[in-house]
C-alpha cells in the first residue's frame, strides 16, 4: 500500500518554505519600525483634515508612505548588507545569512518604493509623492553612506525619519503648512536621544563595524549624553507648538509639557549615568513618549 504520509510530507515541506521566503521578506521592510512610520502619516492626515478624513485617503497615505518606508529598509539593507553580517544584532537578518540574494532584495524594495510613491502621487496629492521621493533620495543617497563617515549621519537620517507625518499632512492639504512642520519637528527632535539611546547600547556592534557613531569615537559618553540632553529639550517647547498652531487644543498643551518633562528626566539620567541600565530607559522612554503624545493630540483635536 502506498504511504500516504511520503505524499503529504513533500507538500507540507514545500509550503513552509513558501512561508519562510514570505517571511524573510516581510522581515526586509522592518514591519515594527514601519508601524510607527504608518501611526504617524495616519496621524498628519487626520490632523490635517479639520472636516474629518477620508478613509480612502488615509488609508492610500498610510499604505504608500508605507511601501515607502519598507522600500527604503530593504534597499539600505541590500548597502548594508556587510556592515551587518559583523554585528550581533543584525547577522542573522536574511541578505547576511544568505536567505535572500541582494539582486532579489533590490528589485524588492526599488518595486516597494516605486509603488508607495504611484500610490501617493495618485490617490493622494503630488507634494505628497515628491516628500514621499525625497525621503527615499535622503535615506539612501546621503544618510546611507555617510554613516561609514560621520556621526552627523544621525542627524541627516533623522529628516528621513521625520518626514512621515509631513507626508501624511499634505496627502490631506496638498500644502505644508505650519500644522505639518510642528510634526515634522516633534519627531525630528525626538529621534535623537532615541537613537543616542540605541548607539550607546550596541556601541560594541557599531564598534565592530567600524561605525563612527559618538559612542564608537568618544567611548566616555559624554557628547552622546550631551546630544540626548540638548535635544530632549528643545523638543519641550516644540512639542507645544501644535496647540499654537491650533492642531490642538489646551489638554495637548499640558500633556505634552508633561510628557516633555520625563523625557528631559530620562535624558539627563543618561547623560549623568552612562550606563546600559539608563540608556535603556531612555530608548523605553522615547518609544513610549510618541504614541502617547501622538495619541494626545488627536483625542484633542
Amino acid at each position: 500500500m502506498k504511504n500516504a504520509g511520503a505524499d503529504i510530507a513533500p507538500v507540507a515541506l514545500a509550503g513552509t518554505r513558501r512561508a519562510s521566503t514570505l517571511g524573510d521578506y516581510l522581515e526586509l521592510t522592518k514591519p515594527r519600525l514601519n508601524l510607527l512610520v504608518v501611526v504617524t502619516s495616519a496621524g498628519g492626515f487626520y490632523l490635517a483634515s479639520p472636516g474629518g478624513p477620508s478613509l480612502a485617503g488615509i488609508a492610500a497615505a498610510s499604505i504608500g508612505t508605507a511601501l515607502v518606508a519598507g522600500g527604503a529598509a530593504v534597499l539600505n539593507q541590500v548597502a548594508e548588507r556587510d556592515t551587518d553580517a559583523l554585528m550581533d544584532r543584525t547577522r542573522s537578518r536574511p541578505l547576511p545569512s544568505d536567505r535572500v540574494t541582494a539582486e532579489d532584495a533590490r528589485w524588492f524594495g526599488a518595486a516597494l518604493a516605486a509603488a508607495g510613491v504611484l500610490l501617493l502621487g495618485t490617490a493622494t496629492t503630488v507634494l505628497a509623492a515628491l516628500l514621499a521621493l525625497a525621503t527615499i533620495i535622503i535615506y539612501l543617497a546621503i544618510y546611507t553612506p555617510l554613516k561609514r563617515r560621520s556621526p552627523l549621519a544621525t542627524l541627516v537620517g533623522a529628516v528621513p525619519g521625520a518626514l512621515p507625518p509631513l507626508i501624511g499632512w499634505t496627502a490631506a492639504r496638498g500644502t505644508a503648512t505650519a500644522g505639518g512642520w510642528a510634526l515634522f519637528a516633534i519627531v525630528f527632535l525626538w529621534q535623537i536621544p532615541h537613537f543616542m539611546a540605541i548607539a550607546w547600547m550596541y556601541r560594541d556592534d557599531y564598534r565592530k563595524a567600524r561605525f563612527p557613531m559618538l559612542p564608537v569615537i568618544e567611548p566616555e559618553g559624554r557628547r552622546t549624553g550631551r546630544h540626548a540632553v540638548l535635544y530632549a529639550l528643545a523638543l519641550i517647547p516644540v512639542s507645544l507648538t501644535p496647540t499654537l498652531a491650533g492642531v490642538s487644543g489646551v489638554a495637548y498643551f499640558w500633556i505634552a509639557l508633561v510628557l516633555g518633562v520625563l523625557l528631559f528626566g530620562l535624558a539627563i539620567r543618561f547623560w549623568r549615568l552612562r550606563s546600559d541600565a539608563a540608556a535603556r530607559q531612555l530608548f523605553f522612554g522615547t518609544i513610549s513618549y510618541l504614541p502617547l503624545i501622538w495619541a494626545a493630540m488627536m483625542f484633542d483635536h
